[in-house]
């Protein structure tokens, strides 16, 4: 399928790999040209080199860290009013309630949830004046569902969706949609991350653990970042435009909604 965004500009951020990389891939494989943003250089750059080198396009690279003001104005700067913003950050790490203070929440907040506003509140002017544009944020499963052990995460990225369900009505009569997509476990390190804490927590191997993770998604599997990347090229297609303020699932099934 042609997305119709040939020729456009994305910014995707936290996208030397992962879940963020996936996203830019595809969207390179549908024309767009890119700004990728991580904070290391060196795997950054080598994943932009190869996305050149496979589809070429235009990439440009920024490493910093975008949950800072001074990273956000060096991404924004080299942008320049992209016609398609996809927000990614790392997610804060795991714990209980009881190992939590006010500054593991401010981080989380920052990264999670003001991160991507601040961002949106950037680059949605330009998007509105020229009649189109697309923001996608990637948030979690954990918005709908909540995961026990991520009370950092759930409360950030509930935060977020929250502004987004405003904030995506107010633009749409602009031409302008922005949704968010909610990943599973995905084949990621934060899967790994996650996976190994499981191992230690049980006493079992790194594929008992996994094996006992797959076990609770209906599809068998992790996610892939390339799929997750290709359903977010579609919510930034031309086909898109009637898709408003939703809460995409990606998680294999293991969500189980009854509306």
């Amino acid at each position: 399928m042609d997305l119709g965004i040939k020729g456009k500009r994305a910014l995707v951020t936290a996208s030397s790999k992962g879940l963020g990389l996936g996203c830019a891939r595809a969207l390179a494989e549908a024309g767009c040209d890119l700004v990728m943003n991580a904070r290391g250089a060196e795997t950054l750059e080598a994943s932009a080199q190869a996305i050149r080198d496979t589809y070429g396009v235009e990439v440009t690279t920024v490493a910093c860290d975008i949950t800072t003001e001074e990273g956000q104005m060096r991404v924004l700067q080299q942008a320049s009013n992209p016609d398609i913003l996809v927000t990614n950050a790392g997610g804060p790490p795991p714990g209980m309630w009881s190992d939590w203070t006010r500054d593991d929440f401010i981080a989380a907040l920052d990264a999670n949830m003001l991160t991507p506003i601040a961002l949106m509140k950037a680059c949605l002017p330009a998007m509105m004046e020229q009649g189109w544009g697309r923001v996608v944020n990637i948030t979690s499963v954990s918005v709908k569902a909540p995961v026990p052990v991520l009370g950092l995460s759930n409360s950030a990225r509930a935060g977020l969706t929250g502004y987004v369900a405003g904030t995506s009505r107010q633009v749409a009569g602009k031409g302008v949609t922005i949704n968010n997509l909610l990943p599973g476990i995905h084949g990621t390190d934060r899967a790994d991350a996650l996976d190994k804490g499981v191992m230690e927590k049980e006493g079992v191997s790194f594929d008992e653990a996994r094996a006992q993770r797959q076990a609770t998604i209906p599809a068998g599997r992790y996610g892939t970042p390339e799929e997750f990347g290709q359903a977010c090229a579609f919510l930034c297609s031309t086909h898109a435009g009637f898709i408003v303020g939703q809460n995409v699932l990606l998680d294999g099934g293991a969500t189980n909604l009854s509306m």
